[in-house]
């Protein structure tokens, strides 16, 4: 099968994957008050942090056009599959929908589909591994969409902030529970909900103890663990993910475990300090 898979920027992947034209990253823009940063090779994880810290205003997002989705989907290729930061958080979904229905227009010969995540970062990560093991073994497009679809509905997403400032800046939270949240050091364990918006699981006092509930929640929610590969992305806190995965590890065994930093969307929605797993 001649395929290729497409992910919007928010998804991270390691630089062979990057570097594979299996892979396409479509870029969101990213904006910092009147400054905009496009989401691609080019994106300078500090600098990003330190503009988003000096900012009194919640940084923005804005995803890839119609017309952009369409461009990835030529080549002439047999299937085109396509993974998104979740419909509930982004556009990216819709915009890849109506790049798929003007291709499709004008080409009967590419399957195109879309999955929508339903997660973000390494959930995405997730998604497009899944995608390149299946079609590695042969399968057919038909059962690829059902299998990874599936795989999406099991899938959890977990994530702990460092700093609140970011859910405060964009409305998630009042100032009066940020600011109790930053005196008394609370810190959120964050989750992905089945239709991919973001819940809080729990809350203790501490990055470390924050970090500790998190592994004790995937430990505990986890199923066939042995079959599963554990990716975990950080922003800007490589030891923080080493910890989290040594953590998770004593308890389970898994099939491989990825580690990455993110990028560019991740980086704003998760912050510097940020740890997110999927598994």
């Amino acid at each position: 099968m001649n395929y290729k898979i497409v992910m919007d920027s928010c998804g991270e992947l390691p630089a062979e994957k990057k570097e594979s034209a299996k892979f396409e990253l479509i870029p969101l823009t990213l904006m910092v008050d009147e400054i905009q940063v496009v989401d691609d090779k080019t994106f300078d994880q500090k600098d990003f942090i330190k503009k988003v810290a000096a900012s009194p205003n919640c940084p923005k997002s804005s995803c890839p056009s119609p017309e952009r989705y369409l461009q990835a989907y030529e080549g002439g290729y047999d299937c085109v599959f396509v993974v998104t930061l979740s419909e509930q958080l982004s556009g990216s979904y819709n915009s890849a929908m109506l790049g798929k229905k003007l291709f499709e227009e004008t080409n009967k010969d590419t399957k195109v589909y879309v999955f929508n995540s339903r997660s973000a970062s390494v959930g995405q990560t997730q998604i497009a591994y899944k995608v390149e093991e299946l079609a590695g073994q042969g399968a057919a497009f038909e059962e690829i969409v059902k299998q990874v679809e599936a795989f999406i509905a099991e899938m959890n997403t977990y994530f702990v902030l460092e700093t609140l400032e970011t859910l405060r800046k964009n409305g998630r939270l009042t100032n009066l529970q940020a600011i109790i949240a930053n005196v008394l050091s609370i810190k959120p364990v964050m989750g992905a909900t089945l239709d991919g918006n973001i819940c809080k699981l729990d809350q203790v006092r501490g990055i470390n103890k924050a970090l500790t509930r998190m592994a004790e929640i995937i430990v505990k929610n986890v199923k066939d663990p042995e079959q599963k590969r554990l990716m975990i992305s950080h922003c800007n806190c490589p030891e923080r993910a080493e910890l989290v995965e040594k953590m998770i590890l004593s308890k389970i065994s898994v099939k491989e475990t990825v580690i990455l930093d993110t990028a560019g969307v991740s980086t704003m929605y998760a912050n510097d300090g940020g740890v997110i797993v999927t598994i």
